[in-house]
């Protein structure tokens, strides 16, 4: 695992973040999963953690209210 690369998966877990803030949603388990760092080969991972039923019903309703969906990378 690089520097750079956690760097990057902090970065995006910081934009997710923001945007479902803006949404009016909160995840409160969002964060960079560690246990990827024990990988054979590491990565970094953005952890979504767990909500209630009312965050993900906000979530879902947020997605739908999206524009045109993205391809997961």
């Amino acid at each position: 695992m690089t520097v750079d690369a956690l760097k990057e998966a902090e970065a995006a877990r910081v934009e997710l973040g923001a945007a479902l803030a803006a949404a009016g949603v909160t995840l409160p388990s969002l964060g960079v999963d560690l246990v990827a760092y024990s990988h054979q080969r590491p990565y970094a991972l953005v952890e979504l953690g767990r909500c209630n039923v009312a965050t993900a019903r906000a979530l879902a309703a947020a997605l739908r209210a999206g524009s045109a969906p993205c391809a997961p990378s």
